[in-house]
Formats: C-alpha cells, structure tokens, sequence
C-alpha cells in the first residue's frame, strides 16, 4: 500500500478524533465565528503551501503526510521563526477549521507576529506487511502524541526541523519556535516543550488531553515542583469536553492551569462553552497567536510571576546555572574541601581536576585509572574510586596516591563520616562495603531488590546512609550502627519518574544543612525533605547524564552538578552539610 494511500486510509479511520482539525459549519446565532483574521483580505500577500512524505527511524518505520507554509514574506538570507502543528493536514486547510496559512497571511502582514515558517505533521503510520490483504496498518496517533517522553521531541528536532531545514532557513533558537495542537495533539505540544525547552518555548493547546490516556496526567503533579521553564503556554477547553475513562478534560485542564498559576508561569486558561471540538479554538485562534508571539524577539522567561514552590526557598531568581571550567570527557565525584574548593573526575581522561572559588580549573591528579566518586575524609586527604582498578584510593594534597582497599567490582561512588568510616558502592554485586579506620573491607549490604547501588551519602546527622539506585525508583536508607554495620533498611525516598520510564536514574547525590537530599536523575536534580518527599526538581544545566551533585564555595552555597561533559554551579538560599565535618542536626521533619 502507497504512503499517500495509508494516511488517507487513517483519516478516515480516525474520523472522529480527526474532526478536530476538519471544517465545520457554524449556524448564524453561534457565539464562535470567525473573524476577519481568518478570511483572506485584498491586498495581503499570500505564502504557499508545500507538501511532502516523511518516513521515520524515530518511530521506526512509520510514514506521515506532512507540510510546509512558507510566508509571502520570507526571505532566505534571515531565519524565520518556526510554529509546528501536530494533526497537520487538518491545520493547514485554507478552508477548515483554524486556516493557518490564511491567519498568518493577516497576522504577518499586520506585524502582528514575527515571519513564520508553519510546519504541519500528521501522525504516522505503519504499512501492513506486503502481501497481507487483511492487515491493517498500525496508527501511530495516540502513541505518538500522549506518550510523555521525549521521543516525539526528538523526532521533530533531529528529523522534520533538519528537513525541512534543507530547503529554508529556520530560526535555531527556542525562542523562535512555537507548537501547536488539539486534543491529544495538544499534549503532545506541551510535552514537546517541556521536554526540549531548548527547542521550543511557546506553546498553544486547544482542548488538550492532559488526561490518563498514557500518562500525560502527570503534568499536573510534576510542573507545580519543577523549577519553572522558559516557555510560554496557552490553554483553551470547554465546559462541554470529554469525560471518559482516562479522566475529565475539563478538570485535567484546569488541574494544569493551577499548577502552571503555582509555578509563576506566563501562561493564558480559557474556557469556553463548546464541547470537544475546533469551535472555540478556531474562532480566538489568531487572538492566541497574537498572544504567544507578543513581544518578540524578547525572550519567553521561565518565571514572571513569584513562585510558591517549596523550590524557592533554595534557588535564587535571576541566578540559574553557570558552567566552569571547559569540555571534559565525562565529569563525576564533586567533592568539597575544608575551603569549599570543588574536586571533580574526568572520567574518560583520567585526570582529577580542582575548581576554586573564582572558577579557575587545575589539574590535580591524571592516570587515575577510571576515577569516579570523590570524597574528603578528616584526614584531608581525597578518597577515589578506581573504578577500572577496582579499589579505592587517598590522595595527599601533593597528589601523592595510597591504596586504601582493593578487589571491588566497578567501585562507583563513596562516603565518608566524621569518625572516618568508609562505604562505597559496588554495582555488579549489588552491594555496600564498608571500609574501617584499619582498611579492612566488609559487605554491610547485599541485596538483589538494589538493582544498581550508585551515589552514597551520610545524613547531616551522620546516623542514617542514603544509597541511591540507579535502574530502580527508590532511594533506600539504613541506620548506621556504631560498629558500622547497615540496619533497618527501607525504600524511604520515592523519586519521579517520567511516564514510559522504567527507572529514576539516581545517581550521585547531596544533603544541605536542612536535611533536604539533593539526587541527579533522570528528569533534574529531585530534591527530597526530611521526610523522604519530592518537594522539588532542579532543572539540568545540558540535555545529557546527569551524575553527581555537591554543595561548595567558601560558604557552602553554591551548587555543583556534573552533567554530561560539564562542570557547572550555581548560587543558592541554602547551604551544603559536609559528612566528612562535624555532624549537623536539621529541624525536626514536618509530618
């Protein structure tokens, strides 16, 4: 079956879902028309509309319709901004329910938004295998655009933007790029720029399925503890949408506005009288372009409104992540020393680096045979898993290096209390080992349930150790005996994941003075409280491995993350607890 033949198959298929983006005919007392801006007007010069097929490796195999709206005004020699629309066919129609291409006509040649290529994306498709009369094609729709992760994002940034991309000069910058759809389309949009807000920062959604259709309910929790993001969001329902058995849209949406109120987001809720349907979305549509391009090029901020987030009491406004240093291969094992210098591991290249209060870098240890986690002891020597060498290693301040314990499988990380206690983590073996003050080495925990024991960390109080598990969702904590031994182990620190996720990702990890657990996962650095909750999840500086977390500066109140091939910092409220220093007793932990 032809490509052409198979989207034109699926839009028949999804008739009802699609009727969204289809034409509608409005009775005269109807309070949703459409306005001037949405009919052609004499003398407006008129872009084209191209069109072509798309087949994917992102969502592998699958083919789409897709086109392109090239503006009246476009000239190649200056990037055009950039709005993507998800249900594509139905977006670009001349005469259905929205008319981009002639909305953007009006609006562009009024100044009223900036000049702007309109890419429209239907979803994909899988042809039946050849041969097979009776098998239907796979209608990737749902999948696709109510799916919470971040594959749809990739699949525009690394396919449909490049592509495009080819043949007309697209702005780069997240600041020149808006997205745009219906219903689960909607979502879809959303996700995408709360996935890549790098890529994308304005966003428009019509009677959007922020509902349990795969998970996209959990906007709802997750936006009002994430440090705010710099995208612009606007939100259209009606009083009559969906009510089925993955939630009400109408509450979903709602739910979503609140929490966007929460954050101190820059966002618009609208809710109209119509049902599931373009009525509404249609007729305010070129007020809700206006809207998300106003004052443009003047970037979207991530929070103009004062934020009531737990968050706030840590983060600084204004202040937000500054890389040090240069490109390493893979940075890990932030350590602070008795002055608030950083230390951190080049783990590729084999090199321990020193970052002082002033940012300056100098090279303090090489041929450190795959070092990773980092930690002073009392002693003020640094303490370094050898991971390739299997054993653990203290540097004097010269850099002169001594064995401390060996045959440990990939050590990966380590902590090191006031009385000099040892524990490091060894993956392979699903196990903590404990190292005294006489180097001998023992297992204190070995549990299959940890499928990947990666950061450890002293509580403040040094009476509780912390182990993060990196293919799991659980931080466990044991109580530290005074012979060393783990006792009464608990799943005490529930992380979130993202929808479609297996784990957290957890990796290194950090306390402040407050008890508050700062873990780098997957979606940020997740801040816990005392109690072992999620009240908080720092943003990463890059889109890569987010590893290792500490507290440094001569105050202890500057953030270290090593993220991918960077070191970066930033100030903060609060201040590091350091375990390898004199105990420190938090508040007490509210219920």
């Amino acid at each position: 079956m032809r490509p052409e033949r198979i989207a034109r198959f699926c839009c028949c298929v999804l008739a009802v879902i699609l009727l969204l983006c289809s034409p509608t005919t409005r009775a005269a007392d109807e309070p949703y028309t459409l306005g001037a801006d949405s009919q052609p007007q004499d003398g407006v010069p008129q872009g084209k509309v191209e069109q072509f097929t798309w087949t994917s490796k992102i969502f592998h195999g699958s083919t789409r319709d897709c086109w392109i709206y090239i503006p009246a005004q476009y000239e190649p020699k200056k990037p055009a901004c950039v709005m993507v629309f998800q249900d594509g066919g139905g977006f670009q129609n001349p005469k259905g329910a929205w008319r981009v291409p002639v909305v953007f006509d009006n609006l562009i040649n009024k100044k009223e938004m900036p000049v702007t290529i309109g890419i429209f994306v239907n979803p994909g498709v899988i042809p039946p295998p050849s041969g097979a009369k009776e098998a239907l094609p796979r209608i990737n729709r749902s999948f696709e655009y109510d799916s919470a992760t971040d594959q749809y994002a990739r699949f525009l940034i690394d396919e449909i933007l490049p592509e495009v991309g080819k043949k007309y000069n697209l702005a780069r910058d997240a600041n020149s790029r808006a997205i745009c759809g219906s219903s689960s389309g909607a979502s879809c949009a959303f996700t995408v720029a709360w996935q890549r807000p790098d890529h994308f920062s304005r966003v428009a959604s019509f009677v959007g399925s922020f509902t349990n259709l795969r998970g996209d309910n959990y906007y709802t929790d997750v936006v009002r503890k994430t440090e705010p993001k710099p995208i612009r969001v606007y939100l259209q329902d009606g009083k009559k949408d969906l009510s089925n058995f993955a939630g009400s849209w109408v509450n979903a949406n709602k739910d979503l506005a609140d929490a966007l109120e929460f954050a101190g987001y820059d966002y618009q809720y609208v809710l109209g009288e119509e049902a599931h349907n373009p009525k509404h979305g249609g007729a305010i549509f070129p007020d809700v372009v206006r809207w998300i391009w106003r004052d443009y090029p003047k970037p979207v901020r991530a929070m103009v409104n004062p934020s009531k987030q737990p968050l706030m009491d840590i983060l600084i406004p204004g202040e937000s992540w500054e890389q040090v240093g240069e490109t390493y291969g893979f940075t890990e094992g932030p350590a602070a020393d008795a002055h608030g210098n950083i230390f951190f591991s080049d783990i590729r290249n084999n090199k321990i680096y020193k970052a002082d209060h002033g940012g300056k870098i100098t090279e303090f240890a090489s041929d450190t045979g795959g070092g990773n986690g980092l930690m002073f002891g009392p002693d003020k020597k640094l303490y370094c898993c050898q991971m390739d060498r299997k054993r653990v290693v203290a540097y004097d301040p010269h850099g002169k290096e001594e064995v401390i314990a060996e045959d440990i499988e990939q050590v990966n990380d380590i902590a090191i209390d006031r009385q000099g206690r040892i524990y490091v983590s060894e993956p392979p073996r699903h196990q903590i080992v404990y190292i005294n003050s006489k180097h001998e080495k023992k297992v204190v925990a070995r549990d299959p349930v940890i499928a990947f024991p990666n950061g450890v960390r002293f509580t403040p109080d040094q009476s509780q150790l912390v182990v993060a598990d990196t293919k799991g969702v659980r931080l466990w904590a044991f109580q530290v005996t005074g012979s060393g031994e783990l006792v009464n182990r608990e799943a005490f620190y529930d992380a979130q994941i993202v929808p479609g996720t297996v784990d957290d990702g957890a990796d290194g990890m950090t306390f402040d003075r407050e008890g508050r657990l700062y873990v780098c996962t997957h979606m940020g650095v997740q801040v816990f409280d005392a109690s072992g909750r999620v009240i908080g999840i720092i943003n990463k500086p890059q889109n890569q491995w987010l590893a290792n977390a500490a507290f440094g500066g001569p105050n202890l109140d500057y953030l270290y993350v090593c993220n991918g091939n960077h070191l970066y910092r930033r100030k903060t409220r609060t201040q590091g607890a350091i375990s390898w220093q004199d105990p420190i007793t938090p508040t007490q932990p509210k219920l």
